[in-house]
């Protein structure tokens, strides 16, 4: 069997594969690679030796049995018989809902998160998006401090999970969405220094020195990356990835390398005969990042809308410490903003950011679908100090018309694993650190973080204690009690209108029409036919929608169509949707 590794630096290279350690020599036709061949089958352990030293994890390893730290395992991709046949779920009109294979369930594994997946196709949703499945330290974690970006975590299951996941999502007629983090490592079980200039010092980021995608030897860093991505959409079928916070990817160079990793993507679609996407999270605000390649961006399919979240959740419970700040200022006039523009923040200053922030999307030449809107995320939940929900927050009234909002809105839909009926447990920031001076160092850093802004430490969760992750797991047996089940009911009906009525997936995301009143605390939209309205104030409110005849398709609370002067009376914290003929 062939090995090979990029090691421009090494002066000596070694494989140790099943105890037998073999020489490589350099590849002639390409700089810096170092091949050698072993006798290998699937699941022969092995690793490479720089210039005599300890034997390291394969860069590109497929699998780490025993962790980040410890030696590769062949994976034989052809071996997984694929039991379905699939043809691919676009972007366009999706449903995604965000799933930590970690907390969904008890055991924490892909194998028992498939067998809920039934729960995602009576919801109603398209796609299952899963959060980092590269392995960390330890057992649990968010996934963010990943290393070996072509292997799957070990205690999720490994790569056969992944693929059995995959195969019973497509099967139910689920597509599968992948978050990969490309702007970071974990630091601990990162060896890729040790082998080459994959970060450099020319830019520093939140966690260090950025990866290095500009300077001398990013070519084969640029490489590295698109082939990661590359190989989880062919090896595991999946339907797309999304990109953790691009604005971190400093690069300068002509041809940025998210845009050389979309055309990558789109040629491997065309090559598998399937729709392939890429999700992005920017903080920047900037149009190109989802405009099309021959339009002059950088291709990226779709983002994370988070100026959508920071609006809705203002309007909802009124927070206003951070980025909130300027939303909450005028809730309804920021949300009505970002329904018809997309961006709060697009060229206006932010007070948070200290300066003037985001451009102007062109509403009429940007689909809507290519902006993902949402009322929770992991990121939006579980970096508040005690990982509350939204429910634990407001009145399920109130979650009904956060539901309304995010599943009538012209954005592309996502959940986040619970929502859909309100669940209970919080979802907190918990590590799995098995250093415990860096275990020590987290713990500390997140007391210190919150601190800061009045919370006592006792009162912030401990990551390193098991039960911060056990709190954190879903109740499934919440779904079949009140007021979980109406929630969930609620949900479901949204849903299912957004397939059964086309205004409600169409792209144009200039033919949104919004009024409100900030004091009366009621908002209405209109998208083609179809007429949303939510009261978020207690009292019942008064809402013109014009003179033609309507009648409601759905509504949180009992509530009759408008008469003769165009009035709709809708009780106090409830959402509705009527169709005007």
């Amino acid at each position: 069997m062939q090995f090979e590794v990029w090691a421009p630096q090494a002066g000596r290279v070694t494989l140790r594969c099943d105890g037998v350690t073999y020489a490589m020599e350099r590849d002639p036709e390409r700089v810096g690679w170092w091949r050698g061949e072993a006798e290998a089958r699937d699941g022969s352990r092995y690793g490479f030796a720089l210039d005599d030293g300890p034997v390291l994890p394969d860069p590109r390893s497929r699998r780490q049995p025993d962790g980040p730290d410890g030696l590769s395992a062949v994976v034989d991709h052809g071996r997984y018989a694929w039991r379905t046949e699939w043809a691919g779920r676009p972007l366009p009109g999706a449903v995604l809902y965000e799933l930590h294979v970690g907390t969904y369930t008890r055991e924490g594994t892909l194998d028992a998160a498939a067998e809920r997946l039934d729960h995602l196709v009576g919801l109603g949703v398209t796609h299952v998006e899963l959060m980092p499945l590269c392995p960390f330290p330890g057992r649990h974690g968010w996934g963010y401090e990943g290393v070996s970006l072509w292997a799957v975590h070990e205690p999720y299951g490994g790569p056969e999970a992944l693929k059995r996941f995959v195969d019973r999502a497509h099967e139910l007629g689920l597509g599968v969405v992948l978050d990969v983090v490309h702007n970071h490592l974990g630091p601990s079980g990162n060896y890729l220094p040790q082998f080459g200039p994959y970060f450099t010092e020319t830019h520093h980021t939140p966690w260090g020195a950025a990866v290095n995608l500009d300077a001398p030897g990013s070519d084969e860093v640029r490489a590295y990356f698109v082939g990661s991505a590359l190989a989880w959409l062919r090896d595991y079928r999946l339907d797309g990835l999304r990109l953790d916070a691009v604005h971190a990817l400093a690069d300068t160079r002509a041809c940025h390398f998210l845009e050389e990793l979309s055309a990558a993507v789109d040629a491997l679609a065309a090559e598998v005969g399937r729709p392939l996407f890429l999700i992005a999270e920017s903080d920047l605000n900037d149009p190109r990042v989802v405009t099309p390649r021959e339009a002059g961006g950088l291709g990226v399919h779709a983002q994370w809308n988070d100026d959508f979240h920071h609006a809705v959740h203002t309007t909802l419970t009124g927070e206003s410490q951070g980025y909130y700040a300027d939303f909450a200022r005028a809730p309804l006039a920021a949300l009505a903003k970002t329904l018809t523009g997309g961006y709060f923040h697009d060229g206006t200053y932010s007070s948070f950011r200290e300066r003037h922030h985001g451009r102007p999307l062109d509403r009429t030449r940007t689909a809507a679908h290519r902006l993902l809107g949402y009322s929770q995320t992991h990121d939006q939940i579980g970096n508040r100090a005690q990982g509350d929900r939204l429910s634990a927050l407001v009145s399920p009234g109130l979650l009904a018309c956060a539901a309304t909002l995010v599943l009538t809105a012209p954005f592309t839909p996502m959940l986040f694993m619970g929502e859909e009926w309100a669940a209970g447990t919080p979802w907190q920031f918990f590590t799995d650190h098995t250093d415990p001076e860096l275990a020590e160092a987290v713990r500390h850093g997140r007391r210190r973080e919150f601190a800061a802004h009045g919370w006592k430490e006792e009162d912030v969760p401990d990551p390193q204690d098991p039960a911060t992750r056990d709190r954190s797991c879903l109740d499934w047996s919440e779904p079949e009690r009140e007021p979980h089940a109406r929630v969930l009911a609620w949900y479901r009906r949204l849903i299912a209108l957004r397939a059964e009525q086309p205004d409600l997936t169409d792209p144009d995301l200039a033919d949104t029409k919004v009024a409100y009143d900030e004091e009366g605390r009621w908002l209405a939209f209109r998208r083609g036919d179809i007429r949303v309205a939510v009261n978020l104030g207690t009292r019942p409110a008064a809402i013109p929608l014009g003179a033609r005849p309507a009648r409601v398709l759905a509504a949180w609370e009992p509530v009759e169509a408008p008469g003769g002067d165009g009035v709709l009376r809708l009780p106090g914290e409830s959402g509705v949707v009527l169709l005007q003929s």
